[in-house]
């Protein structure tokens, strides 16, 4: 099982190099491109006006490395198209956000025509690397779906289990979080909750073991969950966090990387290649973490769903 994102790193070396589509490459991104393509298991495509990118390479490593220039000019949707084109006619295995906006890089990527979507819906895993053990948790959705009802949720806890399962998680233990311990009618995420329990006893969720609805603390400790008469293999040693919708995803995921200094990663999952959003507060090591995942998730035969 991987533990660490140094782990994940160190098992991404090796083996075929994957192609990484990158449209209009910043500064910073040219300084993650380098670190990954020395490390040996990426080779960057830059996307974007050809001039511009050949005078950003020049200064810095990268130049004297393995790369690939394609130049459309210095539209931002051109640049964005080429890239999303290059992932589905299979000449490139990663998408990456480069110097694309939030905005139009999601819409072109979420497009049901032309974008990458393989599963009804796609979701973001955020990674959380705990510090006093090695163990990564994922929380999820804590980008994309604002509002997830039951049948994306379903879909969303699928996602993740797929990428639970490029990290080892063999039966990875799923809490599924609402703001109480309890079902509750007038609380629809612990209806949910409920259901996906019940869904994976009838084992529709392989060998995961889902348990919910359950409130952080319950989740977090077997003490909580005991003092509350909730006896659960998940309370204490939960793998996945789903949440009820992205107001507890998100500011989870920040809190426990600004408050408890924990390193944090992501990745979009439910498209046809690996998908890496640049989420503001997620680091350089951090990314190069991503990349590789990205790349773990391509050798293991491109289901990321």
């Amino acid at each position: 099982m991987i533990g660490t994102f140094q782990k994940m790193i160190a098992s991404a070396r090796g083996g075929v190099r994957a192609r990484l589509a990158v449209p209009l490459p910043i500064k910073q991104d040219l300084d993650l491109l380098c670190r990954v393509t020395e490390e040996g298991f990426i080779l960057p495509v830059l996307i974007g006006d050809g001039g511009a990118m050949e005078s950003l390479v020049k200064k810095s490593p990268l130049s004297s490395l393995e790369h690939e220039i394609l130049n459309v000019g210095e539209d931002p949707g051109e640049a964005l198209s080429t890239a999303i084109t290059l992932v589905r006619e299979g000449r490139a295995d990663i998408l990456m956000q480069g110097g694309i906006g939030q905005k139009p890089f999601m819409e072109e990527v979420l497009d049901a025509k032309n974008g990458l979507l393989k599963s009804k819906v796609a979701s973001y895993a955020s990674i959380v690397q705990f510090q006093r053990r090695e163990k990564l948790v994922l929380v999820t959705d804590t980008f994309i779906n604002n509002f997830p009802g039951i049948a994306e949720k379903q879909i969303i806890l699928e996602n993740a289990l797929g990428l639970a399962g490029i990290l080892g998680m063999e039966e990875p233990k799923v809490a599924v979080i609402s703001a109480i311990e309890q079902v509750n009618p007038s609380i629809p995420s612990t209806l949910d909750a409920a259901a996906l329990a019940k869904m994976a006893e009838r084992g529709q969720f392989g060998k995961a073991v889902v348990d919910g609805p359950l409130d952080m603390d319950c989740a977090l400790s077997r003490v909580a969950a005991a003092r509350k008469n909730v006896r659960s293999v998940v309370t204490g040693n939960a793998d996945i966090y789903l949440v009820p919708e992205i107001e507890t995803g998100l500011p989870l995921v920040q809190a426990l990387c600004f408050f408890g200094g924990m390193k944090t990663a992501g990745m979009m999952l439910g498209a046809k290649v690996p998908v890496i959003p640049d989420i503001p507060f997620i680091s350089d090591e951090e990314r190069a973490a991503e990349l590789a995942l990205a790349v773990l998730m391509t050798r293991k035969g491109g289901n990321h769903e």
